[in-house]
């Protein structure tokens, strides 16, 4: 082959603490809707957040296993936008100092290598969108969109990559290690399939020993390890058709 892939993956890992990031509702997000909220995680006006101190230790937990560096301050921002699953208008999330930075996960056996995590970060989850009456509850065909707020400020840690991994094999290795490693360390339960762990993959080509990056595509909210590596392959062949047709590749996300 005269091509690779470049791919660098992001990791949304629900901690296993008993009330949400911001406030003291209990965590919840399977139960009856709407169940599990207050005037905090529903952005009330007047009311405060104050971090959930369980949330950050198991946070340092993580960066300590992926020898990460362990930042002596970390400082939370508001990201802004507006959707109905995001109750306050922002979203509360770390950004120019994470909590943990600059670590690494060597992946065992031939073909593994030594894979960078740039950072991982506290933040809070979104609500849950429910889309009524379409096919499979997708919002094509829905006649209604609710809105369960049972999610809404439950604590979530976002783990970056490096652009290190190289197949769609590795990735799904990679993942693997990553779900067992949390899973061992007490902080998740990451179940993919209701959630608690979901990846977003972004994936590039380029020709073998050329620098830099061309341009990627970023594979959202992927729910199973199988789903994972068909979507990196899926994409992968697609940019490779492109380039060698001399047709753009456009960003997409």
């Amino acid at each position: 082959m005269t091509w690779e892939a470049v791919i660098g993956l992001e990791i949304h890992v629900h901690l296993k603490t008993r009330t949400k990031m911001f406030c003291r509702c209990a965590v919840g997000a399977l139960d009856p809707p709407n169940t599990r909220t207050c005037p905090v995680c529903l952005a009330h006006p007047g009311t405060l957040p104050v971090p959930n101190r369980r949330a950050v230790e198991m946070t340092i937990l993580l960066g300590l296993a992926l020898d990460c560096e362990i930042a002596e301050r970390a400082i939370f921002h508001r990201k802004n936008y507006f959707y109905p699953d995001n109750p306050k208008g922002y979203q509360i999330s770390q950004y120019d100092e994470p909590l943990c930075v600059a670590g690494r996960l060597r992946l065992p056996g031939d073909g593994g290598g030594e894979i960078g995590i740039t950072r991982a970060h506290l933040e809070e989850d979104a609500a849950k969108t429910l889309h009524v009456g379409g096919a499979e509850g997708r919002i094509h065909g829905a006649t209604t969109s609710e809105v369960d707020f049972n999610r809404a400020g439950t604590p979530l840690v976002e783990i970056v990559t490096e652009p290190d991994l190289r197949t769609a094999e590795q990735a799904r290795r990679f993942l693997q290690l990553l779900r067992q490693t949390v899973v061992e360390l007490g902080i998740s339960d990451a179940e993919m399939e209701k959630g608690s762990l979901r990846c977003d993959a972004n994936v590039s080509v380029r020709r073998r020993g050329e620098a830099g990056y061309r341009t990627r595509w970023e594979l959202k909210n992927m729910n199973s390890f199988r789903f994972v590596g068909r979507g990196i392959d899926a994409a992968v062949r697609e940019q490779t058709r492109l380039h060698e047709a001399g047709d753009e590749v456009v960003q997409q996300a």
